[in-house]
């Protein structure tokens, strides 16, 4: 389905500030929707005159809706809707008589031009379903009157108000709650899921005649209440603007649309919704992330503990071969500590693995390679990587790179004399969707003549190929094809983070 600016681009000379006003319009035409309990379709007007583009189209949550299918990138010739040339050709407010009928069912039309500026640019339908239709109750007819006042106002240019963006993203609608301030701010009709949501902040009385505002202070006290100008514009209906505040029994998102159909002020509509719960859970989830991040860097604190007594016991040992176990045993549990660090600095449950593999490497080639002249370079990304395969990853990305600067170059693990060779380590990684393929080469002296890794007895190929297997996935090591040295190809089908169930 194409978008508004796509349909205006394309269809219509309307410019970048006509497209923003009517992008504001729609983002909150939902409120005018089901105040009118009415579909509402936005017609744009084609550049040679021919006709109208439908570029936007919303459903009211109120009532039955008038449209079956979606009208979004259908063309509207010129004379087909009367009402819609009339509203653009006078810039009035057009309706008919009798009622239009749309598959079976009797539709009423009337079409509201929309003004920025001095200039009509283009035509809102609203389209009201009349099976629905019965005698309104007085909640039925404010919102009603409230959808007439707001249709005035697109007429006359006054709505959207200019900037005007909610700042939460669960801003309140109709339904929520829905409260009429005369133009002193006090409350001259509440619906029953608005008092609702004051009954949860305490009131017991009424709000019909009080001031909303005056009522609020006395309900949420001092500390909880944002400031004094933002109680006063938004519940005393003065700007469009929105706020939150609360008390300790409830928390309450407030938003006001100051309502001018003539020009002046008439008062306003303010919509309620009670997030009480839906801030429990964010605070939930905040203590839950908070908890998951400490616990990663305790471990990783502990696991840096154990290196460091590791590496104190290497020290002690005269034993070269002893010495050379307990430094690869500090190295690997290195490997995860830079795993649960980078866990705890984050608030997803993937690691960036770029910057864990260079640290892996920083970290392999200054302590394993002492005396060597050895360069790495890593090509392609690994992009995030899930927790659950992070860790495995991680060994098995600094077991290979170990593997090659002792083996391939003599490096500096071995406890053999004598300087070390130069050589260079190449890491390339490519990711296709969930997958990853893991390819490390070295230049050194390659493998030895009838080497099979079924039957080694390296302890870090063994646990690499264990930790592959873990991940689901396979390991080809060989004899590089272009030259001396070893290639390692490692892929794993999925390093995607697990979805929680």
């Amino acid at each position: 389905m194409p978008s508004l600016q796509v349909l205006a681009r394309e269809h219509t000379s309307l410019s970048d500030a006509d497209v923003e006003w009517l992008s504001l319009l729609v983002a909150d035409w939902q409120i005018i929707a089901d105040l009118s309990f009415a579909d509402l379709v936005l017609w744009l007007p084609a550049a040679d005159g021919s006709g109208f583009w439908a570029g936007a189209q919303m459903r009211p949550t109120t009532g039955p809706t008038a449209y079956v299918d979606d009208v979004v990138g259908s063309f509207l010739a010129a004379g087909r809707r009367p009402l819609v040339d009339a509203a653009l050709r006078d810039g009035r407010i057009a309706r008919e008589g009798d009622p239009e009928w749309r598959d079976d069912v009797p539709v009423r039309t009337e079409a509201i031009p929309v003004r920025r500026g001095e200039r009509l640019i283009a035509v809102v339908g609203r389209h009201t379903n009349l099976q629905g239709v019965r005698t309104p109750s007085r909640l039925e007819l404010s919102y009603l009157q409230t959808a007439s006042e707001l249709s005035q106002m697109i007429a006359r240019g006054g709505f959207p108000f200019p900037g005007d963006r909610s700042d939460h993203a669960d801003t309140p609608r109709v339904g929520d709650g829905f409260i009429r301030v005369d133009v002193a701010g006090a409350v001259t009709y509440a619906s029953p899921n608005a008092l609702s949501v004051y009954r949860r902040l305490g009131l017991t009385g009424d709000l019909a005649g009080k001031s909303l505002a005056g009522v609020t202070r006395e309900l949420v006290p001092p500390a909880m209440r944002p400031d004094e100008e933002s109680i006063s514009a938004v519940l005393g209906g003065r700007r469009p603007r929105d706020t939150e505040l609360g008390n300790g029994q409830a928390t309450v998102i407030a938003r006001s649309i100051p309502l001018r159909p003539e020009g002046e002020p008439t008062g306003a509509l303010v919509l309620l919704r009670d997030v009480t719960e839906l801030r429990r859970r964010d605070r939930e989830l905040v203590t839950k992330d908070a908890t998951i991040r400490e616990i990663h860097h305790r471990v990783k604190n502990n696991l840096q503990t154990v290196a460091a007594l590791l590496r104190l016991q290497a020290r002690r040992i005269r034993v070269p071969e002893g010495r050379v176990a307990l430094e690869e045993a500090v190295r690997r549990v290195g490997a995860i500590a830079v795993v649960h660090e980078t866990l705890s600095q984050g608030f997803d449950e993937s690691v960036d693995f770029d910057d864990v593999a260079d640290r892996l490497t920083r970290l392999v080639t200054d302590v394993g390679s002492a005396g060597a002249a050895i360069s790495t370079r890593r090509t392609g990304s690994f992009g995030p990587i899930g927790s659950e395969a992070a860790t495995p990853l991680a060994m098995v990305f600094t077991e290979l790179l170990q593997n090659a600067v002792e083996h391939a170059f003599g490096g500096g693990a071995s406890p053999g004399p004598g300087p070390s060779a130069a050589g260079r380590v190449e890491v390339a990684c490519r990711r296709e969707g969930a997958a990853l393929r893991l390819v490390v080469e070295d230049d050194g002296v390659g493998l030895p003549e009838g080497f099979a890794l079924e039957s080694s007895a390296s302890l870090g190929l063994s646990i690499v190929a264990t930790l592959v297997g873990e991940l689901g996935g396979t390991i080809e090591l060989g004899s590089r094809v272009d030259g001396p040295g070893t290639r390692v190809v490692v892929d794993v089908p999925s390093v995607e983070p697990v979805a929680v169930r």
